[in-house]
């Protein structure tokens, strides 16, 4: 029953997520601020909703590791799954923006500041309140980004549709109660699956939740593929780790502080760093084919099978 509850509390908690970035974007538009705002604002948001909600629930219930667990997971995922997909599938990659150059600080640098601040074994709220700033300097990074970038994030459909107040405050309100109701079951749904199981809720979160929660950084980049634009699922990915790190943990931590155990955490956190290192070379080398793909899945395929046996 454990695993019904949980599939169906993912499907509403990514469901929920998709209703209030369509609306908050909807309404953006009827008061008419710009394209380049609602695109920054977005990407940085956007896809990390889930995550978020998943986060701050386990936090607020008291589960450390399964609120760290979910964050560590989905960057792993993010880079070596949805990126090796990516690379894998698409025919050409030729992205006009220099990426190494101006995006290769934002992949390392909130990996190295959650290091430091794990270091004590513990993200305190001083942490959170850090990391939160640091997705405000993320922001200010944005604004001073490509506009056309941006702006090509958004979902031309909604602009040509007639705003109705009604829908869309209905529809808002739908997708929190489907983020929070979903977060609550996907929690509660996977503590009991790590009972049952004997295994800890640290796997629970880096595996199941954390999978679940990166599935609209998957569909979002298929979709930038099918519309030829593969090269956007990059930023897309590196504004959503950025954002994991600092609004997800950030916000986990204020709720409640994380415990975080490096030692026994050891091997995924090694993981997380050579991911983040595999991408920084891919960047630096321009290796958006299958070489990159099939680099980033192998790590993926260590990942999973070190977990497991």
């Amino acid at each position: 029953m454990d695993y019904a509850v949980f599939i169906v509390a993912m499907g509403a908690l990514i469901y929920g997520a998709d209703f209030i970035i369509k609306e908050s974007e909807r309404i953006a538009l009827h008061f008419n601020i710009s394209h380049f705002v609602i695109g920054a604002t977005l990407i940085a948001f956007g896809t990390s909703l889930p995550e978020m909600a998943a986060s701050m629930m386990a936090s607020a219930q008291g589960k450390s590791d399964m609120a760290v667990a979910n964050v560590v997971g989905s960057v792993i995922f993010n880079i070596t799954l949805v990126l090796g997909i990516v690379f894998m599938i698409a025919k050409s990659m030729n992205p006009d923006r220099d990426l190494f150059s101006k995006d290769s600080a934002w992949v390392i640098m909130p990996l190295v500041i959650f290091f430091i601040m794990a270091l004590d074994g513990k993200i305190s709220r001083v942490d959170g309140t850090l990391f939160l700033l640091m997705m405000v300097s993320y922001l200010i990074f944005l604004f001073g980004s490509n506009k056309e970038e941006l702006e090509s994030e958004l979902d031309e459909a909604l602009e040509k549709e007639k705003f109705n107040w009604a829908k869309s405050i209905f529809l808002l309100a739908i997708g929190f109660i489907l983020i929070i109701g979903g977060a609550n079951f996907v929690v509660e749904s996977g503590t009991n699956i790590a009972r049952s199981l004997h295994v800890s809720e640290w796997i629970i979160g880096l595996f199941l939740i954390s999978l679940g929660t990166s599935l609209p950084e998957l569909v979002v980049s298929l979709v930038a593929i099918k519309k030829g634009n593969a090269d956007m699922s990059i930023g897309n990915i590196i504004g959503s780790n950025v954002a994991n790190f600092s609004m997800v943990l950030g916000g986990s931590a204020l709720i409640n502080p994380l415990t975080v155990n490096l030692t026994a955490t050891k091997f995924d956190m090694l993981i997380l760093a050579a991911a983040s290192i595999a991408l920084l070379f891919i960047l630096a080398n321009k290796l958006y084919n299958k070489a990159g793909g099939i680099f980033l899945l192998i790590i993926l395929a260590l990942f999973i099978q070190n977990s497991f046996a």
